[in-house]
């Protein structure tokens, strides 16, 4: 049985086309000498939202000068994105709800997450919010040493939280793996977790862990999970792709792999039903609403796309709850 072959093209929030351009995040001038040019554009983000406005192409992020945004807050966190066909980004990130547009106000525009409107950013504006999301994830639950309780101060353009010492504290990202897991029959193994919704189902995934591979991840959490043996031969687990997950922190890390064992048996603590599909019976029970899928913005989807063939058949997206 063979198993699909990488790479995954065009997954949502991996089409980053932005240079982050890291040599400009060193001075400690360098965001305010932004904030004073008319040609820089300002991304604001508001309890992980932002503002986005419709076009015949699309969604689309508003992105404002300067002097169009209000000053930043003291809990907010100014960050360089990046630039882009010579345009500098930066962003203000703010733990605190969006503002309200009065009289009509806004153009249009709407507050959205990334998980809603992903997928149909162009890839410009998907990597500005992912960027921007992920640092503003990780400066909120980064506030004081773990060395001395001491408060950290940003630093590096938003890149990096230093010790009144000295000492820098660089942003983490924790690595997950995320896998189709086949049957000998060309079956897809689909699990439901207890806190999603009736009737939701996704590949299996799970954080690495120190001092282990990839690979290893992959057979340990399709064990643990569902009690599969994945095949221990090298080409039994196989790299398709992988994409950044800021929800808070993670990068799903993705693979197809080969099960030698069929019996399933759930943890019944992350996983509480698991089943083989068929692509007949995935395509049925989709048209039937009895199963509904992770969203297209993220990987797991492509997953799940890799083995039926191409685009499976969903009748009624439906919002990941």
């Amino acid at each position: 049985m063979p198993l699909p072959s990488p790479p995954l093209r065009d997954l949502a929030l991996s089409r980053q086309h932005l240079d982050r351009a890291g040599v400009n995040r060193v001075s400690p001038s360098r965001l305010a000498e932004l904030w004073a040019s008319p040609g820089t554009r300002v991304l604001q983000v508001h309890a992980g939202r932002a503002p986005v406005v419709s076009t015949p192409a699309g969604p689309r992020l508003v992105l404002r000068a300067p002097a169009e945004v209000p000053a930043p807050g003291p809990d907010d966190l100014q960050l360089y994105l990046g630039v882009d066909d010579g345009v500098h980004h930066v962003a203000v990130v703010s733990p605190d709800a969006e503002p309200e547009t009065t009289d009509g106000a806004g153009g249009g525009e709407e507050w959205r997450g990334l998980r809603e409107v992903g997928e149909q950013l162009p890839a410009r504006d998907a990597g500005l919010f992912t960027e921007a999301l992920s640092m503003g994830n990780w400066h909120a639950v980064t506030r004081f040493s773990p060395r001395t309780g001491q408060p950290l101060v940003p630093a590096s353009s938003g890149w990096v939280k230093v010790e009144p010492d000295g000492k820098e504290h660089f942003p983490r990202t924790d690595a997950a793996v995320i896998m189709a897991v086949i049957s000998p029959d060309d079956e897809l193994l689909l699990g439901h977790q207890p806190v999603w919704p009736e009737n939701r189902y996704s590949v299996l995934a799970g954080f690495v862990e120190p001092g282990e591979c990839f690979e290893d991840t992959v057979r340990r959490e399709a064990f643990e999970e569902a009690g599969i043996v994945v095949g221990s031969e090298p080409d039994d687990v196989r790299y398709l792709g992988s994409q950044p997950w800021p929800f808070p922190a993670s990068l799903m890390v993705g693979f197809a792999a080969r099960a030698v064992t069929t019996d399933i048996k759930v943890d019944g603590d992350e996983i509480a039903l698991a089943r083989w599909f068929s692509r007949a019976q995935l395509a049925e029970e989709l048209a039937a609403g009895r199963v509904l899928p992770p969203p297209g913005v993220s990987i797991a989807r492509r997953l799940i796309e890799a083995w039926y063939g191409g685009p499976i058949p969903v009748p009624d997206e439906r919002p990941w709850a």
